[in-house]
């Protein structure tokens, strides 16, 4: 298929990240005291930050401003951001291949951005993307289009030139309602949903790798 711009995801899509944030919440709740419920990562998985710092807050009654609680839980994952964290295999390469046939890109994630630029400039791929954008800074969760309009106008594309690149199903959901074309990319995270991802995307990434074999291809 294709496209003149992209939007990537970070975690899940173009970054191995998403056990960073698996239990995060219970770990941070503990150092609070508090007992995690099973279900806090099912009610969690959508939110962006804010919202779950807003979430955390009310159900656990925890004494900290929802600034204070998303700084923590930030610092909480900046050691794995800076030091640990790799990309997917062959996102390096697919990138490069994108920029060398003009394709403009950006990054759209609920991660905030001291964390997306420490793992993107230390992995060499920062300046892959014209822009990064946030649902924090963007003040909207995946749930809203919000994030994917931003990147793309920044870029100066439109909806039918733009493949936003996603492995939720939530974020799959929201860019297919706003009108885009959507490449899912397979993570752990969303196994339980890859049949409904495949029947909604446009693209089934299976790997990068392979994803860069059929584009020389063609």
């Amino acid at each position: 298929m294709d496209f003149r711009y992209a939007i990537f995801d970070l975690d899940g899509t173009l970054l191995d990240s998403m056990p960073v944030w698996d239990h995060l919440g219970e770990r941070y709740l503990l150092r609070r005291d508090r007992t995690p419920r099973p279900d806090l990562r099912e009610q969690i998985a959508a939110m962006d930050m804010r919202e779950s710092a807003d979430y955390l807050i009310s159900t656990y009654a925890l004494p900290v401003t929802p600034e204070t609680l998303m700084r923590e839980m930030n610092d909480m994952t900046l050691e794995a951001y800076r030091d640990c964290v790799q990309p997917k295999p062959g996102v390096p390469a697919y990138l490069a291949a994108l920029r060398a046939r003009g394709i403009r890109m950006s990054v759209a994630t609920a991660t905030d951005r001291p964390l997306v630029e420490t793992a993107l400039r230390r992995l060499g791929l920062l300046d892959c993307f014209d822009g990064i954008f946030t649902c924090t800074e963007v003040g909207k969760s995946k749930r809203h289009p919000d994030i994917y309009f931003a990147a793309m106008d920044a870029m100066g594309g439109t909806v039918d030139e733009t493949m936003v690149f996603e492995d939720a199903l939530h974020a799959i959901e929201t860019a297919k309602a706003a009108g885009f074309a959507v490449t899912a990319v397979p993570d752990v995270s969303a196994a339980k949903d890859e049949a409904a991802i495949r029947a909604l995307a446009d693209v089934w990434l299976g790997n990068f790798n392979h994803a860069l074999k059929n584009m020389k291809s063609v």
